[in-house]
């Protein structure tokens, strides 16, 4: 069954507008891994030229979204889970490191955005899990004060929100996810950094092992459904 993507007004940041509309297919799974992709097909169902269509691509491509596929197209790059690992170390550094200054600026996180978490765990809704749970990463690292720990962090967040689209729609363990991140708000409106910085390493280990165990799953049932 095709992706479901909303049509798009033309604008003059078309480009930015289809490449976030493929990259919340991809991660989300409406884009599948293998999938081919042509720009004749997506200009048609975002009822957008070819030519932003192009670029988005070719914006993709670089980013490690999509590959070159034999032929027309590209392909929907695979996931790979030990890829998925590396990511987790790094953003789980620099979580540590913004949750230690915020916490030296003993901020306090907006409790709805906690709140808005768990509902959305509790829901259906991938993406809103997704968005929810970078809000309030996001919050720790606009406290940090340092933008240059959101900038690197969200280059690593666009590959996170791919494996997580692909694996939170049957996860157990969507709003335990909460108590761990309730419990590294408190710490940091505490002012105790080392606490706040071992929480967030913590999760984001766990995150990481909980990924790919059920990446792994999630890929082996893929491959059984091919047989």
């Amino acid at each position: 069954m095709p992706a479901q993507l909303v049509k798009l007004e033309t604008a003059p940041d078309l480009v930015d507008q289809v490449y976030r509309s493929l990259l919340d297919a991809i991660s989300d799974g409406s884009m599948a891994p293998g999938e081919r992709i042509t720009q004749e097909d997506i200009a048609a169902r975002l009822a957008v030229s070819r030519q932003p269509v192009l670029q988005a691509l070719r914006l993709l491509k670089k980013d490690g979204f999509v590959l070159d596929a034999p032929g027309r197209g590209v392909l929907v790059a695979p996931l790979d889970a030990e890829w998925i690992a590396k990511v987790y170390q790094v953003r789980g550094a620099l979580d540590a490191l913004a949750a230690r200054l915020a916490a030296a600026r003993r901020f306090r996180i907006e409790p709805k955005l906690i709140e808005q978490g768990r509902k959305a765990a509790r829901g259906k809704n991938v993406k809103a899990m997704i968005e929810a749970d970078l809000a309030f990463h996001n919050a720790i690292y606009a406290a940090s004060q340092n933008p240059l720990i959101e900038q690197s962090a969200h280059q690593h967040w666009r590959h996170l929100r791919r494996v997580m689209g692909a694996v939170l729609q049957a996860s157990p363990q969507r709003e335990a996810l909460w108590d761990e991140h309730e419990a590294i708000a408190r710490a940091i409106a505490a002012g105790d950094g080392e606490r706040a910085a071992r929480l967030i390493e913590n999760h984001s280990r766990s995150a990481s092992d909980n990924l790919s165990r059920r990446l792994s799953d999630v890929l082996k049932t893929r491959e059984g459904d091919k047989r």
